[in-house]
């Protein structure tokens, strides 16, 4: 087996250039599992899928699954029952089981390896028998130049329930590789390939780097005929594992005790602060060190060159609180979402130092609950808040909200930008489980806010934008991610 580093190594020493191309196959290749099983769930949840159709789906299954059939009839019996349904309809649908269900699914290190290319300057493109409701998202999220699927013929905004061109199975998927890399100029003798499966054969015999992931059966006995090297990357971590189960109860456990005891010391002491001073600190650095989780920081000083400051930082996890508990430790609050007062990971340290919870469907109430926040800026405590307003489903960052930067120039205090890398993948976002493993974390130098005014400030906003992207595409030292 080749490692997912080896890939890497691969990648960096072949062509560079828009003229080698990487094709990905998306279903158990991008992620775990197939999206076509999220799809049907969700319309089985919803009451979607009537007998007619489930009963044509599941014959066709089965004509794939003994007979061999190809996949043409089993997409003809899903483009029939879609027929009449709108193109935006199903776009919504797609975003929506992309930020529910599939993208907790996308290997972290499949992630990696579209990066890698990226860097390389390679085109990189999803190549996928599925539509593009299910392959779109996905695309956008990773980062894909193109995206070559089965598409549904469309006639005035509307599906008709057809097959527009080939279904994108076998020499299928080979074809439209062949006229991609025609259009584009694309060597593909120097181009790769990813797949799972035995039925993509005819998209990696096309490339001269065919490289098996996750490989079935059939693929693997292929793969050891022709040399190709083979590669499993490790699966998502998400849902119930009784060790981690066990250490994040001893975590939760462990941060209440601590925060309890500092709330009392602040009772007897008249000081709450103080008591969140003693205790924050300590009470994440246990909960981490039971959870397994380690930091790697790098532009630690920049915690303290310029306090008070608001703290920005890309949010991910439920395990960022205890992240950045243990790196501010001292003299500071935050903005968290009103849901999150009732969460035993963070309900005690969120009571220890008074966050400001509000009520996002609420603006108005939403920027009330802010107004705070300025003047304890002003008296000496920092404030931590998360730009993007929400977690992300994914390592992705999303768009910035102007509320902290409002708060920043109100008090005149500098922004200080913090990247966290891995915490979506060591607790996902909707997960209560945290798993063990590394969380990569780099403080970026205070961008002050004198002279700010409204005008411009959507300019800083995107300046600060920048930074994190750029930290995020091209860590500092190179450090490896926790999935390596």
């Amino acid at each position: 087996m080749t490692s997912a580093a080896s890939l890497r190594t691969s990648i960096a020493d072949a062509p560079a250039g828009p003229s080698t191309a990487a094709f990905f196959d998306l279903d158990g290749t991008i992620i775990e599992g197939y999206t076509v099983e999220s799809v049907y769930r969700e319309r089985l949840r919803h009451r979607d899928i009537g007998p007619g159709e489930f009963n044509r789906s599941a014959l066709a299954a089965l004509d794939m699954r003994f007979r061999g059939a190809p996949l043409d009839k089993l997409v003809g019996v899903a483009f029939e029952a879609l027929a009449g349904r709108t193109e935006d309809e199903l776009d919504e649908f797609g975003e929506r089981l992309f930020r529910k269900d599939i993208a907790s699914r996308i290997y972290p290190q499949a992630r990696q390896l579209v990066h890698a290319h990226r860097q390389a300057g390679h085109q990189v493109v999803l190549a996928t028998s599925a539509t593009p409701f299910q392959a779109n998202p996905v695309a956008a999220d990773m980062g894909f130049d193109a995206v070559l699927c089965t598409r549904p013929k469309v006639r005035a905004g509307m599906l008709t329930g057809d097959v527009d061109g080939d279904v994108l199975w076998g020499p299928g998927k080979a074809r439209s590789i062949a006229g991609y890399a025609q259009r584009e100029g694309i060597h593909l003798a120097d181009s790769f390939a990813y797949s799972n499966g035995v039925e993509d054969i005819p998209m990696l015999k096309a490339v001269g780097h065919p490289r098996p992931l996750n490989p079935d059966p059939g693929l693997v006995d292929m793969a050891h005929m022709r040399g190709w090297p083979l590669t499993r990357l490790e699966p998502p971590r998400r849902g119930f594992a009784l060790v981690p189960a066990l250490r994040t109860g001893a975590a939760v456990s462990a941060l209440g005790t601590i925060a309890s005891l500092g709330f009392g010391f602040g009772l007897l002491n008249r000081n709450q602060q103080a008591g969140a001073n003693i205790s924050v600190g300590a009470g994440c650095d246990v909960a981490l060190a039971l959870a397994g989780v380690t930091l790697n920081v790098t532009g630690e000083h920049n915690v303290w060159s310029q306090r008070p400051a608001v703290f920005m930082f890309n949010h991910q996890s439920s395990l960022d609180m205890l992240v950045l508990g243990a790196l501010l430790r001292r003299d500071f609050t935050a903005v968290a979402k009103k849901e999150l007062a009732h969460d035993p990971r963070f309900a005690p340290v969120g009571r220890l130092i008074d966050v400001a919870y509000i009520d996002r469907k609420n603006t108005q109430k939403a920027k009330e609950a802010l107004q705070p926040a300025v003047s304890k800026l002003r008296h000496g405590t920092s404030l931590a808040i998360a730009p993007e307003g929400t977690r992300s489903p994914t390592p992705t960052l999303g768009p910035f909200k102007t509320g902290g930067f409002h708060i920043a120039v109100q008090a005149g205090v500098p922004i200080v930008p913090i990247a966290i890398r891995n915490t979506g993948e060591l607790m996902w976002r909707n997960s209560f489980w945290l798993y063990p493993g590394t969380v990569d974390v780099a403080v970026l130098e205070p961008v002050p806010t004198s002279g700010w005014s409204e005008d411009d400030l959507a300019d800083h906003v995107a300046y600060v934008r920048r930074r994190f992207l750029e930290t995020l595409d091209n860590w500092p030292g190179g450090t490896s991610s926790a999935s390596d």
